[in-house]
């Protein structure tokens, strides 16, 4: 069927013949069905339609528009932002019904999941977009150093003449760096005049929203505004010419600190500046674990799934699913647990606003992956007047029915099998609250339907256990910007809650399977007051505990130190952190050892009707636990961990 949109220009995404895109912007006008794509900025896309309508109306012998007119028309755009693949909405926060109506007039050129919607650290741009269930539809900020260094190249583009700017997708701004500039001293004269030319007229224009067109990375905008527009390049002969650029050069050298004169991608320092100005943060120099927090999922590596809606009490998937073909994103999006979450998160709740879920892509802490199944996700919830969402994290169990089935077993085996795992891993969170670390207070144990293939090309239906908690909002421990320990006092506190959390992790033996302490990896959220400072730490999941119940705890204490010395360079005294950290083990471990001692019969009955096998049940490891807390002395542990740490 044929479109029903009026191009200005190139179709969308449509590329030349060495394969880069013909435009890298563009710019919707919903209210009449019309996409502009010719070369230029935005502003000059929006007058190229206005001269587009005027035109038309001179055909018909009309009036041109009025100057209210022409506003109205100018102010009913919607830019975008073209990737290979991809059109982004740059939305206008406070009109997100027009931004809307352009991604539904642009789902007549490109499927759905081509097409994403920018501001992510806009707070009326996020709930818009989860209000619809489409939460997977926002473009990610970057997750990882690598993704960090790719955005730069990738935000490379030109006006009308060479890719010399840094384009902010978020702001629209165009950075102009200090090497870059002096790179046209390179050119030939008319190309260096275009250029400089170019330069001048597009740093004295300013956007909409104030900002200007082109800015001077890391240096006074102003005071190169105004070193530019003392000059006439359009009518300098060359040597002349020559000679103002090389004053600007100097003047820009001057205006830029050294460690930012280069494009370096690989330097923390201009890198993390850099990505901070594409994002939108260019007011404040960010470190490099403020610019991966950013996302307000604290860290964590989520990929955004379809997800649904509720209109008049009916459920509404969203569309993208009933959508067809061989294209990777969308094989990607097609993962159907979500839908299985939303089916019981409905049943649960009833009366519901909208469900986003999302799939973890990455490992949230350090260990390495270890057969099983992974799968976590998170799932923000709201329902119907009332204010709050629910934001939850959903782990699948690491054995269930499928992964003994798997192994060979038969599928009874493997159903008994899937259930005791679950009562092994409630036991255990059982046994660490008993023991004093602070979990989450609320975990439950859920199933989805999941279907089975046979060899025979057949199947069946088996239910799959996992586990929902609330969602703990907090920064991981070891995520943490290292930046945050100049501060002497929030090194201190940060440090006693440490150390206070590191003893029921040593008491519960939470290690991996070779015996190496697991702690200071992820899993450890770090909650803060209203200003800023160390409250809470709260253990997110219990993984690792009780796997280490032989051995003496003097054998592995010796490890604790790490999370003092990950951190010791960056904190003003070192003294009082390291002592803090210790003060707090001491006296958590203490506090639980005499717990254990006051009320002994308490302990030791707590797991009397659980089978004890020497060989590794967990009434046998809960025995073997309790035994060595009341054998400890955490004095002598708490120096064996100083003696670790040099100052």
């Amino acid at each position: 069927m044929k479109s029903r949109i009026t191009i200005l220009g190139d179709p969308p995404l449509a590329k030349d013949a060495q394969g880069r895109l013909r435009s890298r912007i563009g710019t919707a006008f919903p209210w009449s069905n019309t996409l502009v794509t010719l070369p230029g900025i935005h502003a000059t896309q929006r007058q190229a339609y206005l001269d587009f309508l005027n035109r038309a109306r001179q055909a018909e012998q009309m009036a041109p528009l009025s100057r209210q007119e022409e506003s109205v028309e100018w102010h009913s755009a919607v830019d975008l932002v073209f990737e290979d693949n991809a059109i982004l909405i740059r939305p206008d926060p406070d009109n997100m019904p027009l931004a809307f109506q352009a991604d539904e007039m642009l789902q007549e050129l490109v499927p759905k999941h081509r097409i994403k919607f920018l501001g992510v650290l806009n707070e009326k741009v996020r709930r818009a977009i989860e209000r619809r269930g489409e939460y997977w539809r926002i473009s990610p900020l970057p997750k990882s150093q690598a993704e960090m260094r790719a955005m730069i190249p990738a935000a490379r583009m030109g006006l009308g003449g060479r890719e010399i700017y840094y384009y902010s997708r978020t702001t629209g701004i165009r950075y102009l760096t200090l090497e870059q500039f002096i790179s046209l001293g390179e050119l030939d004269d008319e190309e260096l005049r275009a250029l400089l030319i170019e330069i001048q007229e597009y740093s004295a224009r300013t956007r909409q929203g104030g900002q200007p067109e082109v800015t001077f990375f890391a240096a006074d905008e102003s005071l190169m505004r105004n070193a530019f527009a003392g000059y006439d390049f359009r009518t300098m002969e060359p040597g002349r010419l020559r000679a103002a650029f090389q004053a600007l050069v100097d003047q820009f050298t001057q205006a830029v600190p050294p460690e930012l004169r280069r494009d370096d991608p690989d330097t923390a320092v201009w890198r993390n500046r850099m990505v901070s100005a594409l994002l939108g943060q260019d007011d404040q120099t960010l470190c490099e674990e403020e610019i991966l927090a950013l996302s307000p999922e604290f860290f964590m590596q989520i990929e955004w799934l379809p997800g649904g809606r509720i209109e008049e009490g009916e459920l509404i998937l969203d569309s993208i699913l009933e959508e067809n073909g061989d294209d990777e994103e969308l094989a990607r999006l097609r993962d159907d647990k979500p839908q299985k979450f939303i089916f019981n998160f409905v049943r649960e709740y009833g009366d519901l606003e909208y469900v986003n879920v999302g799939r973890v892509i990455g490992s949230l802490s350090r260990r390495p992956a270890m057969y099983g199944r992974r799968d976590v996700y998170v799932a923000v919830v709201k329902q119907r007047n009332v204010e709050q969402e629910i934001v939850s994290i959903i782990r699948m169990q690491k054995w269930g029915v499928r992964e003994h089935l798997d192994q060979g077993r038969p599928l009874i085996e493997a159903m008994i099998r899937s259930e005791e795992y679950t009562e092994y891993i409630l036991d255990r969170r059982l046994g660490c609250r008993q023991l004093g670390m602070n979990l989450p207070l609320r975990v439950v144990a859920k199933k989805i339907a999941e279907r089975y293939p046979t060899p025979d090309g057949g199947g069946y239906t088996i239910w799959s256990p996992y586990f929902e908690r609330a969602y703990i909002r907090g920064i991981a421990t070891d995520k943490l910007p290292l930046c945050r320990f100049e501060n002497q006092e929030f090194a201190v506190r940060c440090a006693r809650l440490l150390g206070e959390a590191a003893a029921p992790n040593l008491i519960v033996g939470r290690s991996d399977l070779g015996g190496n302490p697991l702690f200071d990896d992820g899993d450890e959220v770090l909650i803060e007051d209203a200003q800023g400072m160390p409250k809470e730490i709260v253990v997110a999941d219990h993984t690792g505990t009780f796997n280490e119940y032989l051995g003496s705890l003097q054998n592995f204490v010796g490890e604790y130190a790490q999370p003092i010395l990950r951190r010791i360079a960056h904190v003003p005294d070192p003294g009082p952190f390291v002592q803090a950290y210790l003060d707090g083990f001491v006296e958590r471990f203490l506090r639980i050892q005499e717990d254990y001692r006051r009320r002994r019969k308490a302990f030791d009955t707590l797991f009397k009707y659980r089978p004890r096998v020497e060989a590794g049940s967990f009434a046998y490891r809960w025995e073997r636990v309790l035994a060595r807390l009341d054998q400890s002395d955490p004095r002598q542990l708490a120096q064996l961990i100083r003696e670790r740490i040099p100052l």
